[in-house]
């Protein structure tokens, strides 16, 4: 779904944007956890609204359920706005990713994004979603380090990209990885100091 140009006129992908913000502003993890009976899934854990924090009340089906829903609004934002040019799916997905992160429902106080930048990932470039799921797997299991895996993973993505010739898809995805970073900095310093919580745990 790699752009040739940017096309769109402004007006187009600003609409773009805003459409993937709102709906990447759904918070899966906050709705699925109250349907569920086990209240505001804030209070429990590292008090994030993603799957790995869902997945500390005991239910791996609703942490599943967490990262579908996260992941699929990262790629209906997509999938809808290429409906109309591959450039505002770009916009739209990045409007996605910053929902999710700084959800208006939530006064923006969202995820890390990780999901979500993989449903985007996934809609724009299926290469990409499958190194993203490469990498993951090999830091996960050798390190038990979801952040850290995320992370590595997130690293590998863009350099992936452009070498797969999506030179476009990959500068956003550049651009995500920062924010990626940025949401995870309290993860890197537990990594550094050696007090991250592994996958599992309940801490």
């Amino acid at each position: 779904m790699e752009p040739a140009a940017f096309t769109s006129s402004l007006a187009a992908l600003a609409v773009a944007l805003l459409f993937g913000y709102l709906l990447g502003s759904i918070p899966s993890g906050v709705i699925i956890t109250r349907m569920a009976g086990l209240g505001d899934v804030r209070k429990i854990g590292s008090g994030n609204i993603g799957a790995t924090n869902v997945l500390r009340t005991g239910r791996k089906g609703l942490a599943a359920l967490t990262l579908l829903g996260d992941a699929l609004k990262g790629a209906i934002a997509v999938l809808l706005a290429a409906r109309y040019a591959p450039d505002a799916a770009l916009v739209a997905g990045f409007g996605a990713f910053l929902g999710h992160l700084f959800p208006v429902w939530l006064g923006f106080k969202g995820g890390k994004g990780v999901a979500t930048y993989l449903g985007v990932l996934i809609a724009l470039a299926v290469p990409g979603a499958l190194v993203f799921a490469a990498v993951w797997l090999i830091v996960a299991a050798i390190t038990k380090f979801s952040s850290l895996a995320a992370l590595v993973a997130a690293v590998a993505v863009p350099i992936a990209l452009w070498i797969l010739g999506a030179p476009y898809v990959a500068e956003l995805f550049a651009l995500l990885t920062v924010f990626v970073f940025v949401k995870h900095r309290a993860n890197i310093s537990r990594l550094l100091a050696g007090n991250e919580s592994r996958i599992g745990s309940k801490e």
